[in-house]
């Protein structure tokens, strides 16, 4: 599978082609999906759920998202990667955020 861009999915809907979506949060899961054909990874803030065992997604920082996100890079050269903001880690630019303990 060739590197798929933002161009890609643009001219697969224009097409009316579908493409796939999946989630994955480590580089074993991301090599398997990519190489089956998947275009598009999601890192999704519902890894403070699956992996970490919380009860909802909030405690989930930044930080643990960007480190899922270079995971799954490592293990998918040619999907598209695409990352969850956590909740409220949009609402303020002049908040610092920082991991949470748990």
């Amino acid at each position: 599978m060739s590197k798929v861009t933002l161009h890609t999915l643009f001219t697969r809907k224009q097409a009316g082609e579908k493409f796939a979506v999946l989630t994955a949060y480590d580089a074993c899961f991301a090599k398997q999906i990519s190489d089956a054909g998947v275009e598009v990874l999601l890192v999704g803030d519902s890894l403070g759920m699956v992996l970490q065992g919380n009860d909802s997604t909030l405690p989930v920082s930044v930080e643990q998202v960007a480190y899922h996100t270079a995971a799954v890079r490592a293990g998918s050269q040619n999907a598209m990667i695409m990352a969850d903001m956590p909740f409220m880690s949009y609402g303020t630019p002049h908040r610092q955020w920082k991991a949470q303990p748990h």
